[in-house]
């Protein structure tokens, strides 16, 4: 009984404290508003913010491109001839390449 009274007395004297630390714990830790999920939250909100920003330059590129083939009857040609490979019917295309062939190892220089 000599062993239990010490620890009594000091939570008897000191239970505000205790209360509001244990409080503070489930609070600022446990709770679904912690901190933790509150900085988790934060960093999700700049990455959808950064996908935002990225989303919208690319419907205003977008937009400008789609003008411009509203306004320019020659733009849709231009673009199904570097994209698509398209051809008029009475012209030809001849396609050159700067890729290296690879060398061929000679089975006589062995």
């Amino acid at each position: 009984m000599s062993r239990i009274n010490p620890v009594l007395n000091f939570i008897s004297h000191n239970r505000y404290w205790i209360v509001i630390i244990i409080g503070g714990l489930l609070v600022g830790v446990i709770d679904d508003n912690s901190f933790l999920t509150r900085a988790q939250y934060s960093l999700q909100i700049s990455e959808l913010q950064e996908q935002i920003d990225k989303y919208n330059n690319q419907y205003e590129q977008d937009e400008q491109k789609l003008n411009e083939l509203r306004r320019n009857p020659h733009a849709i040609t231009k673009i199904a001839r570097e994209n698509y490979m398209m051809k008029a019917n009475d012209e030809d295309i001849f396609v050159l390449s700067d890729d290296e062939k690879p060398e061929e190892e000679n089975e006589t220089a062995k």
